[in-house]
């Protein structure tokens, strides 16, 4: 029988936040991402400047943490997932450690998207769901092997979930995900008439 292996893994890190300490109140947090958004007049002028649907506090507002208790309980909550993904994604990373290097909100309204990107210059990246209504889009995260693939017949219908050319992940309030930065992903189209609030991150090397 033949041997087949599959190689060169993309993880995906899923949990809830709470699952280590400090504990982090969500709902504390979705009202000072609204609190927020509604004072920060320069977020909201890079907003409409760049047709970014709803807001993203990501041009504005680069010390969250500093500024409001709950995003310095988030930093430390998330800290301990980042550490613990780094252990399973087997990083050697000397006497550097992974620290967080930014931190932003993002309230998306029924209609509105966030395309595909990347997030260069990081380590890891991730995002922690305060709302998801009904509806919500989920994140979707694309096989980095796509650019090469060139005379590839598309897959089956029913595919292992390790050969799809697209991933969507439908997280919950309080979960976080991480994924390594080069993991191209975008935020479809939000259907639900609630909005879809998450504060996303990045952790650099040293």
């Amino acid at each position: 029988m033949a041997d087949i292996r599959s190689l060169f893994a993309t993880p995906l890190y899923r949990a809830r936040l709470s699952e280590f300490d400090p504990a982090v109140d969500t709902g504390e947090l979705e009202t000072s991402c609204y609190s927020i958004a509604e004072d920060d007049e320069a977020g909201q002028a890079w907003c409409e400047r760049e047709g970014y649907p709803g807001y993203t506090s990501y041009a504005s507002l680069t010390d969250l943490p500093w500024r409001f208790p709950i995003f310095k309980d988030l930093e430390a909550a998330l800290d301990r997932h980042v550490a613990a993904f780094a252990d399973h994604c087997q990083f050697d990373l000397g006497d550097k450690a992974l620290v967080l290097e930014d931190l932003w909100i993002n309230i998306l309204p029924e209609g509105g998207t966030h395309g595909s990107h990347i997030h260069p210059h990081s380590v890891i990246s991730g995002t922690t769901y305060v709302a998801m209504p009904d509806g919500a889009s989920a994140l979707k995260l694309e096989d980095p092997r796509l650019p090469m693939m060139m005379a590839a017949p598309t897959r089956v219908k029913d595919a292992r979930e390790a050969l799809r050319p697209f991933i969507y992940v439908a997280p919950e309030p309080g979960e976080v995900l991480l994924w390594e930065s080069w993991l191209r992903h975008e935020v479809p189209m939000n259907l639900s008439e609630d909005d879809r609030i998450s504060v996303s991150f990045n952790y650099r090397w040293g």
